[in-house]
């Protein structure tokens, strides 16, 4: 498998600038894989572990042989998962503010009326509630 490039870890790093996040703000970590590969496996650190130090999203992956394959995997399912982490807070934000105006827009004139019959019919049922002479 060949290595990757310094253009995809100049890639990387222009996706987290877009993000406006920094490259100092991820922490990198190696260890051991398990499962199939043999000897080198055994061996070597070739399972990567990112980790967004500010949002606590890791990343760990084991799925080459390769230390820089994995590395390399790993930059790009760590930017997928900061991307998705935005997206969704971005739509929580958005649904809180729709959730608010739906709250805060005044009520249809229908539905008024009918709330105003209904109080009126159940605080007629409520006054032949009183006292029996």
């Amino acid at each position: 498998m060949n290595a990757p490039s310094s253009s995809s870890a100049n890639d990387f790093t222009a996706r987290l600038a877009r993000l406006g996040l920094n490259v100092d703000e991820i922490e990198e970590s190696f260890a051991r894989s398990s499962g199939p590969g043999g000897q080198h496996v055994n061996k070597v650190s070739t399972a990567v572990t990112l980790r967004h130090a500010p949002s606590g999203i890791a990343v760990t992956v084991q799925d080459s042989r390769s230390q820089a394959m994995n590395r390399q995997l790993a930059r790009e399912r760590l930017i997928a998962a900061l991307e998705e982490a935005r997206r969704s807070q971005k739509a929580a934000e958005k649904a809180a503010r729709e959730k608010i105006r739906r709250q805060n827009r005044p009520r249809p004139a229908g539905v008024k009326r009918r709330m105003v019959d209904n109080k009126k019919k159940r605080g007629a049922v409520k006054k032949l509630r009183g006292r029996v002479e």
